[in-house]
Protein backbone atom coordinates (compact mmCIF):
# COMPACT_ATOMS: atom_id res chain seq x y z
CA UNK A 1 0.00 0.00 0.00
CA UNK A 2 1.46 3.61 -0.56
CA UNK A 3 2.98 5.25 2.23
CA UNK A 4 2.66 8.85 2.84
CA UNK A 5 0.53 11.55 3.62
CA UNK A 6 -2.92 10.78 4.60
CA UNK A 7 -5.02 12.79 2.04
CA UNK A 8 -8.36 13.12 3.36
CA UNK A 9 -8.88 14.55 7.40
CA UNK A 10 -10.95 17.19 8.22
CA UNK A 11 -10.71 19.10 11.42
CA UNK A 12 -13.20 17.32 13.58
CA UNK A 13 -15.43 20.63 13.82
CA UNK A 14 -15.10 21.58 10.31
CA UNK A 15 -18.31 20.26 8.72
CA UNK A 16 -17.97 18.84 5.46
CA UNK A 17 -21.37 19.34 3.71
CA UNK A 18 -20.32 22.90 2.24
CA UNK A 19 -17.60 21.15 0.03
CA UNK A 20 -20.23 18.11 -0.90
CA UNK A 21 -22.83 20.76 -2.27
CA UNK A 22 -20.37 22.34 -4.11
CA UNK A 23 -19.08 19.16 -5.70
CA UNK A 24 -22.96 18.18 -6.09
CA UNK A 25 -24.01 21.47 -8.06
CA UNK A 26 -21.06 22.02 -10.08
CA UNK A 27 -21.05 18.41 -11.53
CA UNK A 28 -24.44 18.95 -12.15
CA UNK A 29 -23.82 21.28 -14.62
CA UNK A 30 -21.19 19.13 -15.88
CA UNK A 31 -23.43 16.02 -16.64
CA UNK A 32 -25.85 18.90 -18.63
CA UNK A 33 -23.23 20.12 -20.68
CA UNK A 34 -20.21 17.59 -21.81
CA UNK A 35 -21.89 14.76 -22.92
CA UNK A 36 -23.88 16.54 -25.59
CA UNK A 37 -21.66 19.36 -26.34
CA UNK A 38 -19.80 17.37 -29.32
CA UNK A 39 -23.67 16.00 -29.97
CA UNK A 40 -24.77 19.83 -30.43
CA UNK A 41 -21.54 20.63 -32.13
CA UNK A 42 -22.14 18.08 -35.09
CA UNK A 43 -26.09 17.74 -35.41
CA UNK A 44 -27.35 20.94 -34.58
CA UNK A 45 -24.12 23.83 -35.63
CA UNK A 46 -23.62 21.24 -38.33
CA UNK A 47 -19.81 21.11 -38.06
CA UNK A 48 -17.33 18.36 -39.52
CA UNK A 49 -15.87 15.39 -37.55
CA UNK A 50 -12.62 17.72 -38.03
CA UNK A 51 -13.89 20.88 -36.84
CA UNK A 52 -15.96 19.31 -33.86
CA UNK A 53 -12.28 18.20 -32.43
CA UNK A 54 -10.62 21.35 -32.88
CA UNK A 55 -13.90 22.67 -30.90
CA UNK A 56 -13.34 20.19 -27.90
CA UNK A 57 -9.73 20.41 -28.07
CA UNK A 58 -9.87 24.52 -27.37
CA UNK A 59 -10.65 23.17 -23.91
CA UNK A 60 -7.66 21.41 -23.43
CA UNK A 61 -5.67 24.20 -25.24
CA UNK A 62 -6.49 26.88 -23.18
CA UNK A 63 -6.45 25.17 -20.39
CA UNK A 64 -2.70 24.35 -20.26
CA UNK A 65 -2.39 27.83 -19.67
CA UNK A 66 -5.19 28.78 -17.25
CA UNK A 67 -4.69 25.58 -15.14
CA UNK A 68 -1.03 26.13 -13.86
CA UNK A 69 -1.82 29.76 -14.03
CA UNK A 70 -4.89 29.54 -11.55
CA UNK A 71 -2.97 27.07 -9.57
CA UNK A 72 -0.71 29.94 -9.11
CA UNK A 73 -2.65 32.21 -8.11
CA UNK A 74 -4.30 30.09 -5.36
CA UNK A 75 -1.44 29.05 -4.24
CA UNK A 76 0.69 32.44 -3.82
CA UNK A 77 -2.75 34.01 -1.95
CA UNK A 78 -3.80 31.35 -0.06
CA UNK A 79 -7.28 32.26 -0.85
CA UNK A 80 -7.72 29.30 -2.71
CA UNK A 81 -11.80 29.06 -1.85
CA UNK A 82 -12.17 32.48 -3.03
CA UNK A 83 -10.16 31.93 -6.24
CA UNK A 84 -12.58 28.84 -6.77
CA UNK A 85 -15.61 30.97 -6.49
CA UNK A 86 -14.31 33.08 -8.66
CA UNK A 87 -14.09 30.36 -11.29
CA UNK A 88 -17.08 29.06 -11.13
CA UNK A 89 -18.86 32.22 -11.42
CA UNK A 90 -16.79 33.12 -14.57
CA UNK A 91 -17.24 29.54 -15.78
CA UNK A 92 -21.38 30.07 -15.63
CA UNK A 93 -21.08 33.21 -17.40
CA UNK A 94 -18.81 30.94 -20.34
CA UNK A 95 -21.41 28.89 -20.45
CA UNK A 96 -24.68 31.54 -20.99
CA UNK A 97 -22.32 32.95 -23.56
CA UNK A 98 -22.08 29.61 -25.29
CA UNK A 99 -26.09 30.37 -26.09
CA UNK A 100 -26.00 32.77 -28.72
CA UNK A 101 -22.91 31.60 -30.90
CA UNK A 102 -23.41 30.39 -33.92
CA UNK A 103 -20.39 28.90 -36.85
CA UNK A 104 -16.95 27.02 -36.29
CA UNK A 105 -14.92 31.06 -35.64
CA UNK A 106 -17.46 32.05 -32.88
CA UNK A 107 -17.63 28.18 -31.41
CA UNK A 108 -14.04 27.98 -31.49
CA UNK A 109 -13.93 31.08 -29.56
CA UNK A 110 -16.63 30.97 -27.32
CA UNK A 111 -15.31 27.82 -25.85
CA UNK A 112 -11.88 28.99 -25.47
CA UNK A 113 -13.50 32.03 -23.05
CA UNK A 114 -15.76 29.04 -21.51
CA UNK A 115 -12.15 27.52 -21.20
CA UNK A 116 -10.18 30.03 -19.21
CA UNK A 117 -12.09 29.67 -16.06
CA UNK A 118 -13.74 26.35 -16.47
CA UNK A 119 -10.75 23.87 -17.23
CA UNK A 120 -9.48 25.69 -13.74
CA UNK A 121 -12.34 24.70 -11.77
CA UNK A 122 -11.56 21.06 -11.12
CA UNK A 123 -8.16 21.06 -9.91
CA UNK A 124 -8.41 24.26 -7.92
CA UNK A 125 -11.86 22.85 -6.08
CA UNK A 126 -9.48 18.87 -5.67
CA UNK A 127 -6.47 21.35 -3.39
CA UNK A 128 -9.37 22.91 -1.43
CA UNK A 129 -11.03 19.40 -0.99
CA UNK A 130 -8.17 17.77 0.34
CA UNK A 131 -6.73 20.60 2.46
CA UNK A 132 -10.02 20.91 4.31
CA UNK A 133 -9.91 16.82 4.27
CA UNK A 134 -6.38 15.99 5.33
CA UNK A 135 -6.60 13.49 8.44
CA UNK A 136 -10.22 12.53 8.31
CA UNK A 137 -9.56 9.39 7.65
CA UNK A 138 -9.15 7.18 3.94
CA UNK A 139 -12.57 7.51 3.40
CA UNK A 140 -13.89 11.00 3.70
CA UNK A 141 -12.74 12.56 0.23
CA UNK A 142 -14.83 9.18 -1.64
CA UNK A 143 -17.53 10.47 0.56
CA UNK A 144 -17.47 14.14 -0.57
CA UNK A 145 -16.93 13.99 -4.11
CA UNK A 146 -19.35 11.22 -5.22
CA UNK A 147 -22.15 13.72 -4.91
CA UNK A 148 -20.56 14.98 -7.78
CA UNK A 149 -21.14 11.81 -9.33
CA UNK A 150 -24.61 11.70 -7.87
CA UNK A 151 -25.37 15.51 -9.54
CA UNK A 152 -23.70 14.07 -13.02
CA UNK A 153 -25.59 10.79 -12.82
CA UNK A 154 -28.84 12.48 -12.34
CA UNK A 155 -28.03 15.54 -14.93
CA UNK A 156 -27.66 12.92 -17.65
CA UNK A 157 -30.67 10.93 -16.73
CA UNK A 158 -32.95 13.91 -16.41
CA UNK A 159 -31.72 16.16 -18.93
CA UNK A 160 -32.85 14.10 -22.21
CA UNK A 161 -36.17 13.21 -20.51
CA UNK A 162 -36.42 16.86 -20.17
CA UNK A 163 -35.78 17.77 -23.84
CA UNK A 164 -38.21 14.13 -25.14
CA UNK A 165 -40.87 16.19 -22.93
CA UNK A 166 -40.51 19.87 -24.37
CA UNK A 167 -40.33 18.51 -28.28
CA UNK A 168 -42.01 15.20 -28.16
CA UNK A 169 -43.03 14.87 -32.01
CA UNK A 170 -40.15 12.59 -32.30
CA UNK A 171 -37.97 9.72 -31.17
CA UNK A 172 -35.11 12.25 -31.13
CA UNK A 173 -36.73 15.89 -31.32
CA UNK A 174 -35.23 16.95 -28.37
CA UNK A 175 -32.30 17.55 -30.22
CA UNK A 176 -33.48 20.03 -31.92
CA UNK A 177 -33.68 21.57 -28.29
CA UNK A 178 -30.06 21.11 -27.39
CA UNK A 179 -28.93 24.43 -27.22
CA UNK A 180 -30.89 25.07 -23.75
CA UNK A 181 -28.06 23.01 -22.51
CA UNK A 182 -25.84 25.92 -22.14
CA UNK A 183 -28.51 28.28 -19.72
CA UNK A 184 -29.24 25.27 -17.89
CA UNK A 185 -25.89 24.47 -17.16
CA UNK A 186 -25.31 27.99 -16.26
CA UNK A 187 -28.05 27.80 -13.98
CA UNK A 188 -26.36 25.31 -11.88
CA UNK A 189 -22.60 26.49 -11.85
CA UNK A 190 -23.81 29.51 -10.36
CA UNK A 191 -25.49 27.99 -7.99
CA UNK A 192 -22.21 26.08 -6.89
CA UNK A 193 -20.60 29.55 -6.63
CA UNK A 194 -23.09 30.61 -4.26
CA UNK A 195 -21.32 27.68 -1.58
CA UNK A 196 -18.49 30.48 -1.52
CA UNK A 197 -19.06 31.64 1.89
CA UNK A 198 -19.13 28.24 3.80
CA UNK A 199 -15.88 26.78 1.75
CA UNK A 200 -13.22 26.52 3.70
CA UNK A 201 -10.62 28.77 5.08
CA UNK A 202 -8.00 27.67 7.69
CA UNK A 203 -4.88 26.06 6.97
CA UNK A 204 -3.84 23.97 5.69
CA UNK A 205 -6.33 25.35 3.00
CA UNK A 206 -4.49 28.98 3.13
CA UNK A 207 -0.75 27.78 3.17
CA UNK A 208 0.96 30.15 0.80
CA UNK A 209 3.71 29.39 -1.33
CA UNK A 210 7.14 31.82 -1.71
CA UNK A 211 7.98 33.06 -5.18
CA UNK A 212 8.93 31.19 -7.68
CA UNK A 213 8.80 27.96 -5.84
CA UNK A 214 6.33 26.47 -8.08
CA UNK A 215 9.77 25.64 -10.46
CA UNK A 216 11.20 23.33 -7.32
CA UNK A 217 8.03 20.93 -8.58
CA UNK A 218 9.53 20.18 -11.58
CA UNK A 219 13.02 18.41 -9.92
CA UNK A 220 10.57 15.88 -8.19
CA UNK A 221 11.52 12.33 -10.53
CA UNK A 222 8.16 10.63 -9.52
CA UNK A 223 6.12 14.22 -10.50
CA UNK A 224 7.82 13.89 -14.19
CA UNK A 225 7.03 10.15 -14.49
CA UNK A 226 3.66 10.85 -13.19
CA UNK A 227 3.47 13.58 -16.15
CA UNK A 228 4.59 11.39 -18.53
CA UNK A 229 2.37 8.45 -17.88
CA UNK A 230 -1.16 10.38 -17.30
CA UNK A 231 -0.35 12.41 -21.11
CA UNK A 232 0.08 9.24 -22.70
CA UNK A 233 -3.05 7.65 -21.04
CA UNK A 234 -5.29 10.74 -21.99
CA UNK A 235 -3.32 10.49 -25.29
CA UNK A 236 -5.01 7.36 -25.79
CA UNK A 237 -8.14 7.49 -24.02
CA UNK A 238 -9.88 10.98 -23.82
CA UNK A 239 -10.77 11.87 -27.21
CA UNK A 240 -12.82 8.82 -28.02
CA UNK A 241 -14.51 9.78 -24.35
CA UNK A 242 -15.33 13.35 -25.82
CA UNK A 243 -16.42 12.37 -28.98
CA UNK A 244 -18.77 9.25 -27.50
CA UNK A 245 -22.34 10.65 -28.44
CA UNK A 246 -20.82 10.56 -32.16
CA UNK A 247 -19.81 6.85 -31.50
CA UNK A 248 -23.31 6.26 -30.53
CA UNK A 249 -24.69 7.95 -33.52
CA UNK A 250 -22.77 5.99 -35.61
CA UNK A 251 -23.69 2.64 -34.10
CA UNK A 252 -27.54 3.72 -34.41
CA UNK A 253 -28.51 5.62 -31.58
CA UNK A 254 -30.29 8.75 -30.62
CA UNK A 255 -29.97 11.25 -28.03
CA UNK A 256 -31.77 9.08 -25.15
CA UNK A 257 -29.64 6.42 -25.92
CA UNK A 258 -27.04 8.68 -25.45
CA UNK A 259 -28.95 9.67 -22.30
CA UNK A 260 -29.33 5.69 -21.16
CA UNK A 261 -25.60 5.15 -21.78
CA UNK A 262 -24.24 7.52 -19.34
CA UNK A 263 -26.55 6.57 -17.04
CA UNK A 264 -24.79 3.07 -17.19
CA UNK A 265 -21.37 4.39 -16.92
CA UNK A 266 -22.27 6.44 -13.90
CA UNK A 267 -24.26 3.59 -12.23
CA UNK A 268 -20.69 1.63 -10.90
CA UNK A 269 -19.32 4.93 -10.74
CA UNK A 270 -21.25 6.23 -7.90
CA UNK A 271 -20.31 3.03 -5.37
CA UNK A 272 -16.63 3.19 -6.73
CA UNK A 273 -15.70 6.98 -5.96
CA UNK A 274 -17.55 6.45 -2.81
CA UNK A 275 -15.66 3.69 -1.71
CA UNK A 276 -12.44 4.82 -2.94
CA UNK A 277 -10.81 4.95 0.10
CA UNK A 278 -11.08 1.37 0.35
CA UNK A 279 -9.32 1.20 -3.19
CA UNK A 280 -6.70 3.57 -2.22
CA UNK A 281 -5.78 1.65 1.10
CA UNK A 282 -6.09 -1.76 -0.90
CA UNK A 283 -4.58 -1.10 -3.98
CA UNK A 284 -2.82 2.39 -3.32
CA UNK A 285 -2.87 5.30 -5.39
CA UNK A 286 -0.40 3.62 -8.07
CA UNK A 287 -2.65 0.82 -8.15
CA UNK A 288 -6.02 2.52 -8.59
CA UNK A 289 -4.33 4.67 -11.64
CA UNK A 290 -3.25 1.70 -13.51
CA UNK A 291 -6.44 -0.17 -12.80
CA UNK A 292 -8.42 2.54 -14.73
CA UNK A 293 -6.36 3.08 -17.69
CA UNK A 294 -6.52 -1.00 -18.14
CA UNK A 295 -10.73 -0.31 -17.57
CA UNK A 296 -10.25 2.38 -20.19
CA UNK A 297 -8.25 0.16 -22.88
CA UNK A 298 -11.02 -2.65 -21.85
CA UNK A 299 -13.72 -0.40 -22.83
CA UNK A 300 -12.58 0.83 -26.20
CA UNK A 301 -11.35 -2.30 -27.48
CA UNK A 302 -14.63 -3.64 -27.23
CA UNK A 303 -16.58 -0.62 -28.43
CA UNK A 304 -14.52 -1.02 -31.53
CA UNK A 305 -15.38 -4.98 -32.22
CA UNK A 306 -19.12 -4.30 -31.52
CA UNK A 307 -21.85 -2.77 -33.05
CA UNK A 308 -24.59 -4.52 -30.70
CA UNK A 309 -26.02 -2.15 -28.35
CA UNK A 310 -26.90 -5.27 -26.16
CA UNK A 311 -23.08 -5.26 -25.61
CA UNK A 312 -22.17 -1.77 -25.57
CA UNK A 313 -24.67 -0.95 -22.58
CA UNK A 314 -23.17 -3.48 -20.28
CA UNK A 315 -19.32 -2.11 -21.20
CA UNK A 316 -19.91 1.25 -20.42
CA UNK A 317 -19.48 0.36 -16.71
CA UNK A 318 -15.92 0.32 -16.80
CA UNK A 319 -16.46 4.42 -16.89
CA UNK A 320 -17.09 3.83 -13.26
CA UNK A 321 -13.00 2.20 -13.38
CA UNK A 322 -11.92 4.70 -15.10
CA UNK A 323 -12.81 7.89 -13.69
CA UNK A 324 -11.91 5.76 -10.12
CA UNK A 325 -8.71 4.53 -11.32
CA UNK A 326 -7.52 7.69 -13.67
CA UNK A 327 -9.34 10.79 -12.80
CA UNK A 328 -9.01 10.20 -9.00
CA UNK A 329 -6.07 7.81 -8.65
CA UNK A 330 -3.62 10.82 -10.48
CA UNK A 331 -4.59 13.25 -8.24
CA UNK A 332 -3.96 11.18 -5.37
CA UNK A 333 -0.88 10.00 -6.29
CA UNK A 334 0.02 13.55 -7.07
CA UNK A 335 -0.94 14.85 -3.21
CA UNK A 336 1.64 12.23 -1.65
CA UNK A 337 4.27 13.34 -3.49
CA UNK A 338 3.82 17.07 -3.63
CA UNK A 339 3.94 19.59 -0.47
CA UNK A 340 0.80 21.38 0.79
CA UNK A 341 1.90 24.65 -0.27
CA UNK A 342 2.27 23.90 -4.06
CA UNK A 343 -0.91 21.27 -3.79
CA UNK A 344 -2.98 23.71 -6.38
CA UNK A 345 0.08 24.67 -8.49
CA UNK A 346 0.77 20.44 -8.84
CA UNK A 347 -2.64 19.64 -9.62
CA UNK A 348 -3.21 22.48 -12.15
CA UNK A 349 0.43 20.88 -13.90
CA UNK A 350 -0.93 17.32 -13.72
CA UNK A 351 -4.34 18.67 -15.33
CA UNK A 352 -2.48 21.08 -18.00
CA UNK A 353 -0.35 17.88 -19.10
CA UNK A 354 -2.67 15.35 -18.96
CA UNK A 355 -5.85 16.87 -19.70
CA UNK A 356 -4.41 19.59 -21.64
CA UNK A 357 -1.51 18.42 -23.86
CA UNK A 358 -3.01 14.65 -23.81
CA UNK A 359 -6.54 16.11 -24.11
CA UNK A 360 -5.85 18.67 -27.12
CA UNK A 361 -3.34 15.81 -29.08
CA UNK A 362 -6.25 13.08 -28.63
CA UNK A 363 -9.35 15.44 -29.52
CA UNK A 364 -7.91 16.63 -32.81
CA UNK A 365 -6.44 13.05 -33.40
CA UNK A 366 -9.79 10.92 -33.13
CA UNK A 367 -11.21 14.01 -35.12
CA UNK A 368 -8.97 13.42 -38.07
CA UNK A 369 -9.18 9.56 -38.01
CA UNK A 370 -13.19 9.32 -37.82
CA UNK A 371 -13.39 11.47 -41.21
CA UNK A 372 -9.97 9.61 -42.43
CA UNK A 373 -9.84 6.18 -41.12
CA UNK A 374 -13.56 5.52 -39.68
CA UNK A 375 -15.02 5.06 -36.55
CA UNK A 376 -13.72 1.48 -35.37
CA UNK A 377 -9.94 2.03 -36.10
CA UNK A 378 -10.10 4.91 -33.85
CA UNK A 379 -11.62 3.31 -30.89
CA UNK A 380 -9.41 0.35 -31.81
CA UNK A 381 -6.55 2.46 -31.26
CA UNK A 382 -7.18 4.15 -28.33
CA UNK A 383 -8.24 0.86 -26.63
CA UNK A 384 -5.02 -0.82 -27.87
CA UNK A 385 -3.07 1.97 -26.41
CA UNK A 386 -4.52 1.99 -23.23
CA UNK A 387 -4.51 -2.15 -22.87
CA UNK A 388 -0.21 -1.39 -23.47
CA UNK A 389 -0.07 1.82 -20.88
CA UNK A 390 -2.17 0.03 -17.94
CA UNK A 391 0.42 -3.25 -18.17
CA UNK A 392 3.42 -1.10 -18.12
CA UNK A 393 2.38 1.11 -14.97
CA UNK A 394 5.00 -0.27 -12.75
CA UNK A 395 7.41 0.31 -15.01
CA UNK A 396 6.68 3.64 -15.31
CA UNK A 397 5.31 4.88 -11.78
CA UNK A 398 7.52 4.38 -8.33
CA UNK A 399 5.33 4.03 -5.07
CA UNK A 400 4.36 7.73 -4.59
CA UNK A 401 6.35 8.87 -1.60
CA UNK A 402 7.44 12.36 -0.61
CA UNK A 403 11.31 13.25 -1.42
CA UNK A 404 12.03 16.31 1.39
CA UNK A 405 15.27 16.94 -1.00
CA UNK A 406 13.14 17.54 -4.16
CA UNK A 407 11.23 20.77 -2.20
CA UNK A 408 14.20 22.47 -0.29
Amino acid sequence: MDSAVDVTRTPPAFPIAPLSIYWFLYFTGLGIFYPFYSLYLRDNAGLSGTQVGIVMATLPLVGMVAQPLWGQIADRSGARSTVLALLTVGSALGYTALTSLKGFTALVLGTAALAAAATAVVPVSLSVTFAALRGAGPHAFGFVRVWGTIGYLLAVALFPWALQRWTPASADAGASALAVMFPATAVFTLAAALVWPWLPRRSPAVLRAGRGEWRILLRSAPLRRLLAFCLVAYLFLQGPMSLFPLFVRQRGGDLTTIGHMWIVMLLLEVPLVALSGAGLRRFGARGLLGVGVLAGGVRWTVCALSHDLAILYPIQLLHGVVVTGLLLGAPLYLELIVPDRLRSTGQGLLATVSIGIGGILSNAACGWLIDHIGMDATYAIGGIGGLLLGVSIRLVLPEPQMDTDDYR
